[in-house]
């Protein structure tokens, strides 16, 4: 099944990206990403604006940087999947997460701003993903000098939305 969890070796095992992907409690990747998607336009709805641009230890992202961040990889990630299924044989590049978001200003946006955004984002993602052929999602590539399929990147942004939502929880909003 193409859009079920990916397996060795279309990630690289024992590695952040394999932690992400092993944070998803759904066989189906588009359960993943729909469910996921509500998750997030919950999560951060019910967050006060008085906590927006709260951060848990000086250094660390605000509450809108974190959204941010998520709308970055799930744009990436998407970017990798799509190039990856298209055949593309040249190694994808690799990004700093940290210069992206300081030169962001996400701060400067709105909550709602940020999750139109996301939600677009989102539901681009998952129509691409509905739609491309079996062998494109299987399809191996390169992305920062690592291994991957195009099913196995979407798969991560699922799952690295998950371990932002775990933090973002536990020291953001405990």
């Amino acid at each position: 099944m193409p859009l079920s969890r990916p397996t060795d070796p279309e990630f690289p095992p024992d590695s952040r990206p394999a932690h992400y992907i092993g944070l998803v409690p759904h066989a189906h990747l588009l359960h993943a990403l729909r469910d996921g998607k509500d998750l997030l336009i919950n999560t951060f709805s019910a967050i006060p604006e008085s906590k927006l641009l709260y951060r848990y230890v000086a250094g660390k992202w605000t509450v809108l940087e974190v959204l941010g961040h998520i709308i970055d990889v799930e744009r990436i990630m998407a970017y990798r999947a799509l190039c990856i299924a298209r055949g593309e044989e040249q190694s994808l590049p690799g990004f700093d997460e940290d210069s992206y978001v300081a030169t962001a200003n996400f701060p400067g946006r709105s909550l709602g701003s940020l999750l139109d955004e996301y939600r677009l984002q989102r539901e681009a993602n998952l129509l691409m993903a509905e739609h491309l052929p079996e062998s494109g999602l299987l399809r191996m590539g390169r992305a920062n000098g690592t291994p991957f399929s195009a099913r196995a990147l979407l798969w991560l942004a699922a799952g690295h939305e998950l371990h932002h939502l775990t933090i973002l929880n536990e020291r953001y909003l405990g």
